[in-house]
């Protein structure tokens, strides 16, 4: 199975590893079809862990890499990296600014964008959707950096490492989003759809990453770059406001500390 993964195109690898954290999704989102609720301080915890383990993503899979990868091009490894990053979290700041969306655990009324007279489902999706598109983009990326690097086991290695990472993450995300419905009252199969429904963009997304980094070798550490920086702005902007809001700051901080130390360990032993 390894073998025949392995000798798959970087786009086909790409596509299957978004796959596969829409599959982590859908396991996540499904368990609301044995509970109704999650007690607010794990679910708080959970998006702490996540928040961890995107920021060590966002740095030593995206990030460090496309400063190495800086050294060829005729632009200092800091611009590149630096702009990347600034124009990354730009474009999240872009999307947010122009789509609808509501953060998982607030009300209707608190719902950030332009005003609108979607369904708290909708606004719940919308903004998952939003933080899932870089995720595959950079699953792709990633893919697309092992195939310019001639496929070497390091390069894959790593990018398969990302995947496992944003996989972790995608988790508590389904659960912020399928729990809080079907404790409002929605029924078992709704509040499932819903809760996997943004990760169907990650293969997609994964697809289009992938044949941008063929097309456009040169564009590699930009694109990495650009990846870290729409990751960072997510995990500032939306994910540990929302894991601190339920006011449990240690433990929820010591989540988030511990899902760095966990990403970061599995891609120094792994890469």
């Amino acid at each position: 199975m390894v073998d025949w993964f392995l000798n798959l195109g970087p786009v086909w690898q790409a596509v299957l590893a978004g796959a596969f954290t829409w599959v982590t999704t859908i396991i996540a989102a499904s368990l609301v079809f044995f509970t109704r609720s999650i007690p607010r301080t794990w679910l708080d915890m959970m998006l702490g862990f996540a928040a961890g383990v995107m920021v060590a993503v966002a740095v030593f899979s995206l990030l460090v890499p496309a400063i190495e990868l800086s050294g060829d091009s005729r632009y200092p490894a800091w611009i590149v990296a630096a702009g990347g990053v600034l124009i990354g979290a730009g474009f999240l700041r872009f999307i947010d600014a122009v789509l609808p969306h509501l953060a998982p655990g607030r009300p209707k009324e608190e719902a950030e964008g332009p005003s609108t007279t979607w369904r708290r489902a909708t606004l719940l999706v919308t903004a998952i959707t939003i933080h899932n598109i870089p995720e595959g983009l950079a699953i792709g990326i990633a893919f697309g950096a092992a195939a310019a690097a001639n496929g070497s086991d390091a390069a894959i290695m790593a990018a398969i490492v990302l995947t496992i990472g944003i996989s972790l993450q995608n988790m508590p995300e389904a659960l912020a989003v399928a729990v809080p419905l079907r404790r409002d009252g929605f029924s078992r199969l709704k509040s499932f759809w819903y809760g996997q429904l943004p990760a169907s963009v990650e293969p997609p997304a994964a697809l289009i990453g992938a044949a941008a980094v063929l097309f456009i070798e040169p564009a590699l550490p930009f694109a990495l770059a650009f990846a870290a920086g729409a990751m960072l702005f997510v995990v500032i902007e939306e994910l540990i406001p929302e894991s601190q809001r339920g006011g449990d700051t240690d433990r929820v901080t010591l989540a988030t500390v511990l899902g760095f130390v966990a990403m970061m360990s599995l891609d120094v032993a792994l890469s």
